[in-house]
């Protein structure tokens, strides 16, 4: 069936019908885009999808409200917007328009149902306060920011909430897809450092062909030997750190204390190593100028962690 329309409601819009429309309008890119409330459009029916208006929720006959009572609820109980009933119905659609790889579809949909979708969802239904970010940060969540893109409240023109509309869209979409990006490659990186990780064997130092996301990779892989990660960077070649958390800047093991702010020949006679060129202060990255001397300074740091 041909898709020649996409419906969703006229005035004021909100972050979870704008959504809506990055997801459906990348898979229908042929079919119109109509904001009304007039029951005429309103209504299921063929060659149609309706989204955060319209009073119904049936995926089978394309109409996609929550406003209605009962409201959708997802299966934990917590509430549907727009926005999470067309990502359940199409997202996983959407994910292989946007060439994500079919193994990776599954895990993708999922992670950016919880991370991304259910925010949304939870923001439009009142399920919590952007509030809950901190006074300093409740307005700077994307549902604020993107509703931000509205005419002011004395913009009577004409056609002015369509536009902003309109305009909105492009700006939604690149969010989306910038995230959906980072998710697709966090996958590639972990198979990429998964295959590193067995090159390595039971190696103290995992080498990288580049700078990339690692720590899920080396977790996934349970291996508990590793302490630095190495990899180039433009002409040069760094040594990192491996956090222990998301959330903390705890490591495995630091690099040399007596290498911290340190560059150039003054690194260089602290460590030995000819070519060492900066270790931040922080001892958690440092650079050298070729892969032999980040090497070096690797065992080095492998040593000092081995002694304590």
């Amino acid at each position: 069936m041909t898709i020649t329309h996409l419906v969703t409601h006229s005035g004021g819009f909100h972050a979870d019908e704008l959504l809506s429309s990055v997801i459906l309008t990348r898979l229908f890119p042929k079919a119109e885009l109509v904001r009304s409330r007039d029951k005429a459009w309103i209504t299921p029916a063929e060659e149609r999808i309706i989204y955060d208006v319209g009073g119904q929720f049936d995926a089978e006959a394309r109409i996609f409200d929550h406003h209605q009572k009962p409201n959708p609820l997802r299966e934990d109980g917590q509430p549907y917007s727009s926005f999470g009933l067309v990502w359940a119905r199409y997202g996983r659609d959407y994910l292989r328009a946007l060439d994500v790889p079919e193994h990776d579809v599954e895990k993708i949909h999922a992670s950016f149902d919880r991370g991304f979708v259910l925010p949304v969802d939870l923001l439009d239904n009142g399920a919590v306060d952007a509030s809950a970010a901190g006074p300093l940060f409740s307005g700077l969540t994307l549902p604020a920011l993107l509703e931000s893109l509205k005419p002011a409240f004395d913009d009577r023109e004409e056609g002015a909430d369509d536009r902003a509309f309109a305009a909105a869209v492009p700006v939604a979409r690149a969010f989306v897809e910038a995230r959906i990006r980072r998710s697709a490659a966090k996958y590639r990186a972990e198979a990429m450092v998964l295959a590193a990780i067995e090159a390595a064997g039971e190696g103290r130092v995992l080498e990288l062909p580049m700078g990339m996301p690692f720590r899920a990779g080396v977790e996934a892989a349970g291996a508990d030997q590793l302490l630095f990660v190495v990899h180039p960077r433009g002409a040069d070649w760094a040594l990192t750190t491996i956090r222990t958390g998301d959330d903390t800047f705890e490591t495995r093991a630091d690099l040399p204390a007596a290498w911290a702010g340190l560059t150039d020949e003054a690194l260089e006679a602290a460590s030995g190593v000819k070519g060492a060129k900066f270790c931040h202060n922080g001892r958690f990255i440092a650079v050298a100028d070729s892969r032999e001397a980040i090497m070096a300074m690797a065992e080095l740091a492998v040593a000092e962690n081995s002694v304590r």
